[in-house]
């Protein structure tokens, strides 16, 4: 998505918004926002209580405030048809360590990789420098454990 507000558009600026991140089990983007009501429910049966009011009043997840368990919840107390089977992947996120993680700034820590329960975050140990963090991007089901208690929110989950 492109903001092109009449300001930001007076002052040459094009500025991109990342896609919020969905419920999990969300059949897609399209139909979510066309059947959403709003009404709240999912944000109420949250048991993580990661489920925001966001952009437009739409449920988004912020993995900020902790991670998701997969309870099911969210969707069970939907009342609307937004959600694929949920014998299916949850959704497909990719994550990313920014440069401002503190391994990269050769600062020893790997909490990311303690709060992975996957194991898709594992830390490369080098000769002579703090080891430094690798992702398996197939291993990592999108629980988001590992945003929320990296230090410098150098962790970043977008939508694949």
């Amino acid at each position: 998505m492109v903001d092109l507000s009449r300001r930001n558009f007076m002052r040459a600026k094009n500025v991109a918004t990342p896609p919020a991140i969905r419920l999990p089990w969300v059949a897609n983007e399209k139909s979510f926002t066309q059947g959403c009501t709003q009404c709240g429910d999912c944000i109420d049966a949250c048991e993580e209580k990661i489920i925001i009011k966001g952009d437009g009043g739409f449920p988004e997840i912020n993995f900020s405030a902790g991670e998701c368990t997969f309870c099911q919840q969210c969707v069970t107390a939907c009342k609307e048809p937004l959600f694929k089977p949920l014998d299916t992947l949850p959704w497909q996120l990719t994550i990313a360590i920014q440069a401002n993680c503190l391994a990269k700034k050769q600062v020893h820590c790997q909490v990311c990789q303690d709060s992975c329960e996957p194991e898709a975050i594992s830390f490369k140990y080098l000769h002579g420098s703090v080891p430094q963090p690798e992702i398996t991007l197939i291993d990592c089901n999108g629980c988001g454990a590992c945003v929320a208690v990296c230090p410098e929110s150098a962790i970043k989950i977008s939508t694949s």
